[in-house]
Order: C-alpha cells, then structure tokens, then sequence
C-alpha cells in the first residue's frame, strides 16, 4: 500500500510557497503556478518542508495525488520540464516560425500547431522537437497532441515519438 501522501516535500531556497486557504502558490526562478486543492487536505508549511495530512483514510488517492500535483509544482517553478519528440521517416520535418509549429508528416498539407500559454518549442534539427515549460501536466498534453499528429507506426516505424520511445516492430507480409 502506498503512503507517498505522507512524504514531505523539500521546499529549496528560492522558492516561496503561500497558502491561502485551498489556494496555494507557488513563487520561483522559473515562474509562478497557481492552484486550488480539496479543502479536505491540510497542508502545512514548517521551516523548508510541506507536509500534508488527511482526516480519514477514505480520502487517501485524494491525499496521495495532492502530494504528487504540489511536488510537481515545486519542481516545476524550480528546474521546469521538458519532452523531446523525434520525427522518423523520408521527407517528415519540422519548422517553428513564432509560436507556431509546422509539421510535414506525410499528409497532402502542413499540418499547423500553436504552442499553449507556458510552453516553449525549440527545433534543434528537422527532425527534432523541444518542448519545455513549468506545468509537467501542459508539457506533456502537448507533447501527447504533437505526437496524435502521425504515431509511430508497427512496420516500417515511421511516425512522431517520444526520444527514449521504444516502438515494437511486427514483420508484415511475408509474400508466400
């Protein structure tokens, strides 16, 4: 049984964490992030700690997930997120003009994307997509719909994944 609700978690310096009421916010180099919790949870700050602290065990992935949503804020503000996608196939490519990005997966037309507020792309290469931000949940939402765009497909592997992405192969027709 997980207790991971329990666990504290490490404020570091230079990070200023406010509580008000259900509210909570959290103040870093890298930005700020706002969010409203279950007023079920108790959260408490004490020296460079956030503990948290639920009234019955009816409420513990409420618990676990506050915890879990509160760490990932922290971390955010502080060292930020990043998803790396990789295009693979003949002629697919990417392109950021502005905020926009657009891929030429295969399809008879470009196909166009704007970046979310708080997230940043970058294109290293053609082939190479960077996104970075500090909310890890509209890092990897849009991650996930860049990579709806065109999968990584079973046979010949073509399509967008993720870099560390394993994408198992099947063998096809064998002409017999």
């Amino acid at each position: 049984m997980s207790r991971i609700g329990y666990k504290a978690i490490p404020v570091p310096a230079g990070v200023t964490v406010t509580v008000n009421g259900d509210q909570l916010t959290v103040k870093g180099p890298k930005g700020e992030m706002t969010r409203t919790f279950d007023p079920a949870i108790t959260i408490k700050q004490e020296d460079n700690e956030i503990h948290l602290d639920r009234p019955n065990d009816s409420l513990k992935a409420i618990h676990g997930t506050t915890r879990a949503n509160l760490n990932n804020m922290v971390v955010g503000v502080t060292e930020g997120y990043t998803k790396k996608l990789q295009l693979v196939g003949v002629g697919y490519r990417a392109q950021l003009k502005g905020d926009t990005l657009t891929l030429n997966v295969g399809y008879s037309h470009p196909v166009e994307m704007h970046a979310p507020k708080g997230v940043t792309i970058e294109v290293p290469s053609n082939t190479e997509i960077n996104l970075s931000g500090i909310s890890k949940q509209v890092v990897g939402a849009f991650a996930a719909t860049i990579r709806e765009v065109r999968p990584p497909e079973p046979y010949k592997g073509k399509g967008i994944r993720y870099v560390d992405e394993y994408v198992r192969r099947k063998e096809g027709k064998t002409g017999k």
